[in-house]
């Protein structure tokens, strides 16, 4: 049976990347964005801590913690740990990494270019009059099912921007409250990801002063979520190595975040970390356009799948073709997983380690489950993406 007709019958698979290379000769993407992206948010960590407190602990840089799971790694027969991407601050989701960051460039290049600022002045800038009305003259664009939006609204809300979220039939209405709270304009569509995004691109095409931000093909995105990796070195317990390795999960949408982490993992650590997304089985979008190599030009409901799942950050039909691209030397593989088999993680999470997440946020302990006896003596690192803003209401239709 090919890997087509597995996906075809909406089985859980394991797929493995046969082009991925052991020692990639190439890493397609410029490094000098990602050093850049490194040094900005440095440069924007005096105005976090004034604007959002809760990022004084770590002197105003975005940043999570990497937590030991013992007693879930013991029923996973492994060495687990669980990047909390879920509890990062401002937006509680891996979002806050690349979204962010993207909002950041954009309002650093207004401000400098309006003589409001040199890169040498203290970005507490930010938080005076004259640079939020500058800013305010500007529209920031996107397209998202959810935790993307978020992210890209509270923070362009909070900077001065005027923003637009267009939101797929998929997101949550609590994502769509809360942005509105926030003085956002959410848009509502019928449609699926791929329909808000498009409406989003064309609406920034038709103002000068609109910024359409693009999880599907943003190199600024991208150089956020990378920053991740280079972070991760110290807070592993040890260094990987290809004898003992670091094996990652991590759940797919369109691929941006994701893709960004991995890129990064990859040129930090080589041979020694292994890379998987994790995929609905509904919704393998990453996997159908590696597999085939066709990327974007084919989506989930050409081969008869729903796109329709409880993982609504993940409920994406089509996958970026930059991201896929970049990824065809470097991901060991994609897995999917049931929408039954997502609760259950979500709920042996909660009660084995009291950790909330998303259920898109839960799709990377499969990967842990299923590959645990393929990598014995790795340190297994699942990503947890996102649930940190889930309302209280939110989390009782779940389980708790």
């Amino acid at each position: 049976m090919t890997i087509i007709e597995q996906l075809q019958q909406r089985q859980q698979v394991i797929w493995d990347n046969p082009q991925v290379e052991q020692q990639p000769t190439t890493f397609l993407f410029d490094a000098a964005l990602i050093d850049e992206a490194e040094r900005r948010l440095q440069r924007f960590a005096p105005y976090f801590m004034l604007a959002f407190p809760e990022t004084s602990a770590t002197n105003g840089i975005i940043e999570s913690p990497l937590a030991s799971l013992e007693q879930l790694g013991h029923q996973f027969k492994a060495s687990l740990f669980v990047k909390r991407d879920d509890i990062l601050p401002v937006s509680g989701s891996i979002k806050a990494r690349g979204g962010i960051h993207e909002v950041l460039v954009l309002a650093e290049s207004i401000a400098l270019q309006a003589g409001l600022l040199t890169t040498k002045d203290s970005y507490t800038l930010f938080a005076e009059q004259a640079i939020i009305d500058e800013l305010s003259n500007h529209t920031i664009i996107v397209g998202s099912t959810g935790n993307l939006g978020l992210s890209i609204g509270m923070m362009s809300a909070k900077l001065g921007f005027r923003v637009v979220v267009h939101m797929s039939h998929d997101a949550k209405q609590w994502k769509k409250d809360m942005l509105r709270e926030k003085g956002v304009q959410v848009v509502e569509h019928a449609g699926d990801y791929s329909v808000a995004v498009e409406t989003g691109r064309k609406q920034a095409e038709d103002d000068t002063y609109s910024h359409f931000i693009d999880d599907e093909n943003s190199q600024q995105l991208f150089a956020g979520y990378a920053v991740a990796a280079r972070r991760l070195v110290s807070q592993l317990p040890q260094k990987p190595t290809t004898a003992s390795p670091l094996v990652v999960y991590i759940p797919c949408g369109v691929g941006g975040g994701p893709g960004g982490v991995i890129y990064g993992l990859k040129a930090q650590f080589g041979a020694a970390v292994k890379c998987f997304m994790v995929e609905p089985v509904e919704s393998p979008c990453m996997l159908l356009g590696m597999a085939t190599g066709k990327h974007d030009a084919i989506c989930v409901e050409d081969i008869g799948l729903t796109n329709q799942t409880i993982a609504d950050g993940l409920a994406v039909g089509r996958a970026s073709r930059f991201v896929g691209r970049l990824m065809e030397p470097l991901l060991d593989g994609v897995l999917t997983v049931s929408d039954t088999r997502l609760r259950e993680l979500q709920q042996l999470l909660w009660t084995t380690e009291r950790i909330y997440v998303e259920p898109s946020a839960a799709a990377g302990f499969e990967g842990a489950v299923l590959l645990a006896s393929r990598y014995p003596t790795a340190q297994h690192l699942v990503w947890a993406t996102g649930g940190g803003l889930v309302p209280a209401t939110e989390k009782s239709h779940d389980f708790i």
